[in-house]
């Protein structure tokens, strides 16, 4: 199922940046006018030159929130944005199973020197326990209580920091700060449809990185359910993030009931933010 629209989408929303991967701003969809230069979603800044941080100084920067762990970081610690706080806000999005990994499965995936995302990708496709994580990504990320508890901590910092442009992500910007990006959109009154489309646009970004390791994956012998990990941990599952915010709908009605429910937004806070990053609100 394909959800990616380039008609709804404009290619500006892109950073001109080098080496910051999936970097985009959350304004300048059609018929959904969110301020330009604000809200910045991307992966992490490990690789990011020294243009792409005078760049992001330009536009003003103030803060940087990065989703990672400190396994994640380890060899690939963000590189700093002039004039920028960086706030570390970890979300652990492999849930219970995850947990149950032990130090020597971790140090297989992760590696003894520095996390490297797509070698453990291609280990992750063949073990069960990454199986069940890459189904459940979603669903632990907006359900499980330690995640909701980040995220609304998220959602604080972006109401408490002011009217400054700020930037959030994590390894490779896709899922923790797809969903992100997702509260943001809603918080602010974006319908489904621009929220599940910006969600999908990471997989325009990754789109050659899946296909190679796909490969690989079947030349290891992987067939549907190891590729599966691969679509899921390399790009991103949109079908399942969809069906993931049906669940937040049937729980809690609606994804305003679920800002203001676990999220602990209020109308005031809603208000706040429209009125803060909507063009003519």
């Amino acid at each position: 199922m394909a959800f990616f629209s380039s008609t709804t989408l404009v290619a500006k929303q892109f950073l001109p940046v080098e080496g910051i991967v999936n970097a985009r701003d959350l304004g300048g969809y059609e018929g959904f006018q969110v301020k330009k230069g604000q809200l910045l979603r991307a992966a992490h800044l490990a690789n990011a030159t020294s243009r792409d941080l005078a760049y992001l100084e330009m536009l003003g920067v103030a803060t940087v929130i990065d989703f990672r762990k400190q396994d994640e970081k380890t060899g690939h610690y963000d590189k700093a944005v002039p004039g920028a706080t960086y706030v570390a806000l970890p979300i652990d999005a492999s849930g219970r199973v995850g947990a149950e990994i032990t130090d020597k499965e971790k140090k297989k995936y992760v590696g003894k020197k520095k996390f490297n995302v797509k070698r453990a990708i291609l280990l992750a496709a063949f073990s069960e326990k990454a199986q069940i994580v890459a189904h459940q990504l979603y669903p632990n990320i907006l359900f499980d209580p330690q995640c909701q508890k980040e995220m609304a901590s998220f959602l604080r910092l972006v109401i408490e920091r002011g009217d400054k442009p700020l930037l959030f992500h994590c390894t490779q910007g896709k899922d923790r700060t797809g969903v992100a990006s997702a509260l943001i959109l809603a918080a602010l009154g974006a319908d489904r449809k621009i929220i599940v489309e910006d969600f999908d646009v990471t997989n325009k970004v990754y789109a050659r990185d899946v296909a190679r390791y796909t490969r690989l994956v079947k030349l290891f012998g992987g067939k549907e359910e190891e590729i599966g990990v691969v679509k899921a941990l390399m790009g991103c599952n949109t079908e399942n993030f969809v069906k993931a915010l049906d669940a937040v709908e049937e729980k809690y009605g609606s994804l305003e009931g679920y800002l203001k429910g676990p999220m602990e937004l209020t109308d005031e806070d809603l208000s706040l933010l429209k009125s803060r990053y909507l063009i003519n609100n």
